[in-house]
């Protein structure tokens, strides 16, 4: 993988907030966003980018992806080994953090899109509760392996966010998320954005805010 974008905390590290990037981003997309609008002065923020792969959905052509997509439909093959291996980075990240002295139930991790997804499924497997979850405009992958024997994080805080007028996620999808997720862990909530597309809004922004203010005190 490319090297992450990093953050530094402006004072006294507590916590840290991991967030991947969509389809066809990198960690940079996102850092400045953290930087200037979800600023938390204790808060170290680590924004990493994928590697570039072909992309079925894309008829193959090669792009920053965590994983292949063959389809955005609920019913869609999934790319199973390659989800399996980036949740394997992603644990190795929040593995990182613990052993440089932040505590999982002090980390948040999130992500847009397929970075939510990724996030999602890493959060709910990862065998220590985390202090939240973030997905936006996001939907959940290999909903038969949840929870299964995962258990650290059936009652972890999760954030939903989706905009109304997203068409190449649709909100059918995060209402879908929220529904197989609450299932198990009724600690999630779906915030829905008026007017927003496959995108992010202030209002939203502020929310995941405090949401990360919250969890992480």
């Amino acid at each position: 993988m490319p090297p992450p974008v990093i953050i530094q905390p402006k004072k006294g590290h507590t916590s840290t907030a991991i967030f991947l990037h969509g389809l066809g981003d990198q960690g940079d997309g996102w850092s400045s966003v953290f930087e200037h609008e979800i600023r938390i002065d204790t808060m170290k923020y680590i924004c990493p980018s994928s590697d570039s792969r072909p992309v079925t959905l894309n008829m193959g052509m090669r792009m920053p992806a965590w994983f292949d997509l063959y389809g955005l439909s609920a019913e869609s093959q999934e790319d199973e080994a390659g989800i399996q291996a980036a949740t394997q980075l992603v644990h190795n990240m929040l593995d990182q953090e613990i052993a440089a002295g932040i505590p999982a139930n002090k980390i948040i991790l999130g992500g847009f899109s397929m970075g939510g997804a990724l996030a999602l499924y890493a959060g709910l497997t990862y065998p220590q509760k985390l202090a939240g979850i973030v997905g936006l405009s996001s939907f959940l992958v290999q909903r038969n392996k949840i929870p299964g024997s995962h258990v650290a994080n059936l009652e972890t805080p999760i954030f939903l966010g989706h905009g109304t007028d997203d068409f190449l996620v649709p909100l059918t999808f995060g209402r879908l998320t929220e529904g197989l997720i609450k299932a198990f862990n009724k600690n999630v909530s779906l915030r829905v954005y008026p007017g927003m597309g496959h995108s992010s809004s202030p209002a939203e922004l502020s929310d995941v805010k405090k949401f990360m203010m919250q969890n992480t005190a």
